[in-house]
């Protein structure tokens, strides 16, 4: 596939990130992220900034808009991600609507531990309990779409985010990576709830696949952004061993790109995955993107030394918060689950 042979879509623009030369200050810079957050979430109201819903004909420009913002700031991508992410989920689901000047995330992590539980009162209201981990904006979210288990099974639920009912832990997002992203745990007391789709819904939409490649939009996104120091050294003349290393990374840049443009073309020809491709075309795109990353933060750092890394602030932090944002991803248990598919073994 040439890369010239899809058109690509205008990217938006987003504030800058400030550039500061004070002290890293957890706090500060999970501040300075909440309103840049607020900022895009109105623009996007506005309709400044567009992120089209999956499955809809123009996926790839909703890639590339995150990708977009990711290169500018993969903190603020975790947050915008989120937003556009409950936005589909909702549409997909037959949920309320985002309303104007509401901020709202995706609060479905399930590591072992306590979790959320669900309970239907004689009312027929639902409220949710517990303690849920890596809450991505829990300062600055109005409501989050969240897991929890009812009697039933495990079902999703918009949860409005009042004071009183839900109350990040603070102390428990300790990482330097992604610390402006404010990904705290979050203890819920009997919040009021209304659930979204069935048992079991949120995973088995066509769009749960669907949105994992977004994130890996915000991940390639990320991984420009590290990139950045090796061109600024090419460009001064490093010699060949950078140049090697910069046209490895360009490499895989540019064929993660095409990735994701295809699976948007693909996603958009079958959004409903009437032909069973989704979870393939995901474990894939996923897999390769986050090699792509992790192989540009080994070119980089090899070629570029300790310099950048202590002497560049933005690059610092490109690096810190894309490492820790990669994580994300299942490593070798996705790749054990793309091998079944493959094979054919996965639900014989």
């Amino acid at each position: 596939m040439r890369e010239n042979a899809v058109r690509r879509p205008v990217v938006p623009e987003v504030p800058s990130r400030s550039g500061g030369a004070d002290d890293f200050d957890a706090r500060a810079l999970r501040e300075e992220t909440a309103a840049r957050f607020g900022a895009v979430v109105d623009a996007i109201g506005a309709g400044e900034l567009s992120f089209p819903l999956p499955g809809g004909g123009a996926t790839a420009g909703r890639f590339a808009s995150l990708r977009a913002v990711a290169e500018d700031d993969l903190c603020l991508a975790r947050l915008v991600e989120g937003h556009v992410d409950a936005t589909a989920i909702l549409a997909e689901l037959d949920g309320p609507a985002p309303a104007p000047g509401e901020r709202w995330g995706v609060w479905a992590a399930e590591p072992p531990g306590e979790g959320l539980s669900a309970v239907r009162g004689d009312d027929g209201r639902w409220t949710v309990s517990g303690l849920k981990q890596y809450c991505s904006g829990a300062h600055s979210c109005t409501h989050a779409l969240v897991t929890a288990r009812a009697e039933d099974g495990r079902r999703l639920f918009a949860v409005p985010l009042a004071k009183g009912a839900y109350e990040p832990v603070e102390g428990s997002w300790q990482a330097l990576g992604m610390a402006g992203s404010d990904t705290p745990d979050v203890r819920f007391r009997s919040a009021a709830a209304e659930p979204v789709g069935g048992v079991e819904g949120y995973v088995e939409r066509p769009g749960f696949q669907h949105g994992g490649i977004g994130v890996a939009a915000c991940w390639l996104g990320g991984a420009h952004a590290v990139a950045r120091a090796l061109r600024a050294a090419a460009h001064r003349g490093g010699g060949q061993h950078t140049d090697a290393h910069l046209g490895a990374v360009d490499i895989d840049l540019r064929a993660a790109g095409l990735l994701l443009e295809a699976a948007a073309a693909d996603i958009d020809a079958d959004p409903l995955d009437a032909k069973g491709e989704a979870r393939l075309r995901s474990l894939r795109v996923r897999g390769f993107v986050e090699a792509v990353c992790d192989r540009t933060l080994g070119h980089v750092g090899r070629a570029t030394g300790a310099g950048p890394l202590c002497h560049d602030r933005r690059h610092a932090r490109d690096v810190a918060d894309l490492t820790v944002y990669i994580r994300q991803h299942h490593a070798e248990r996705s790749l054990a689950e793309l091998g079944a598919l493959v094979s054919g073994r996965e639900g014989a």
